[in-house]
């Protein structure tokens, strides 16, 4: 399984990731995807840049190293209303919003409430995919996620990240497992993300790779397999 591109990744912008958007770039590259996209937090995260930073993306190039470029914002769920933390006239001039929940930004609730906060966050236009809808520290119902997921027009992530030893995530393997049952049982389209915060991960799915084969998940529901995939994500929804 080719997965082409690698959408939840982090730059030295983002405060707490240690390479540059050039480093990553090359290092997309040089494992052979064929898109990039850089998503670094906003400003609910300490140390997150100002939203200066993603305003004044029309300076990067489109394509770069025979890379399809993507611009994008991984914003912070703000409360249980599904507002996150990202101006529209910033949001609108992105290719894709990533929304997570982060302990910085958002207190956890019950799984209903964090799992309503982010169909809430679904209204936006701007979200295109919810990032780790995995962890036992902000607990959802993926089921009724996914549900809501598909009927939206919105991904969920698989994200890498959360199916290594050592993630600070609580019981991401098992619950990114249920998470992908749900979606097939929903017709919900799913991308694969490293969450990387080093240039070495861009592009490492093996982890997902394995648990997407595992569970036989349908090939037409992989955004990350079909360049032209991308635009279930950089599209307007309708």
């Amino acid at each position: 399984m080719k997965l082409l591109f690698d959408l939840h990744t982090h730059t030295t912008a983002s405060g707490h990731a240690y390479s540059t958007l050039q480093e990553n770039i090359a290092a997309a590259a040089a494992v052979g995807l064929k898109a990039y996209g850089f998503s670094d937090h906003t400003d609910g995260l300490p140390g997150a840049p100002h939203s200066l930073w993603f305003d004044n993306f029309k300076v990067i190039p489109r394509e770069i190293s025979g890379l399809r470029i993507l611009r994008g914002a991984e914003v912070n769920m703000r409360d249980y209303e599904g507002h996150y933390d990202l101006e529209d006239r910033i949001a609108q001039k992105l290719d894709y919003l990533i929304a997570s929940l982060h302990s910085f930004a958002y207190q956890s609730g019950t799984r209903e409430q964090n799992t309503q906060t982010l169909i809430k966050a679904m209204e936006s236009p701007y979200i295109k995919i919810i990032g780790h809808p995995d962890d036992d520290r902000y607990p959802v119902n993926t089921d009724v996620l996914a549900k809501a997921a598909a009927q939206a027009g919105v991904l969920l992530e698989l994200n890498n990240s959360s199916l290594r030893p050592g993630c600070t995530r609580i019981n991401g393997p098992v619950n990114a497992r249920q998470m992908l049952l749900d979606c097939m049982k929903w017709g919900t389209r799913v991308v694969v993300n490293t969450d990387s915060h080093i240039s070495y991960d861009v592009g490492q799915f093996a982890e997902s790779v394995r648990l997407l084969e595992e569970v036989d998940f349908p090939q037409e529901l992989l955004a990350n397999l079909d360049l032209d995939r991308l635009d279930w994500i950089t599209m307007p929804r309708r």
